[in-house]
């Protein structure tokens, strides 16, 4: 919660969700994007500098499709669908298909735990 509190008094922009480990996720709501980064990545680099961690954002979307694109950035996935409550991504080549599912499968693992806890669905990558 404070580093909601504080990431929203810093940059004016509404957290939707905040998801801490290794690197802070922070979920800002739709259009809060430009907000959030500041002119040239000058908020990013602030709090990053006051957290003493990397962050990371992402803008969420009530589209699942589009949610998962925003999640993977910078990554480019060929498709993305939505089946049966399974969310495929299709890559266009090894490399971006070996950083989506990442060693240990822990970016596949990380990417599975954020779309359950807004949409309840599976992501997998074909």
């Amino acid at each position: 919660m404070q580093y909601i509190s504080l990431f929203e008094s810093l940059t004016a922009a509404k957290v939707k969700d905040c998801i801490v480990n290794e690197q802070i996720l922070f979920i800002v709501n739709e259009n809060d994007m430009g907000k959030a980064i500041g002119k040239q990545g000058s908020n990013v680099k602030r709090i990053e500098n006051m957290m003493k961690k990397r962050i990371r954002l992402v803008e969420f979307n009530n589209d699942i499709v589009q949610f998962v694109q925003n999640l993977i950035y910078p990554i480019n996935a060929k498709e993305i669908k939505e089946e049966a409550g399974i969310v495929n991504i299709y890559c266009n080549d090894i490399k971006s298909k070996g950083m989506l599912i990442g060693r240990d499968r822990h970016n596949i693992k990380f990417t599975n735990s954020v779309v359950k806890r807004f949409f309840n669905n599976e992501v997998r990558v074909a």
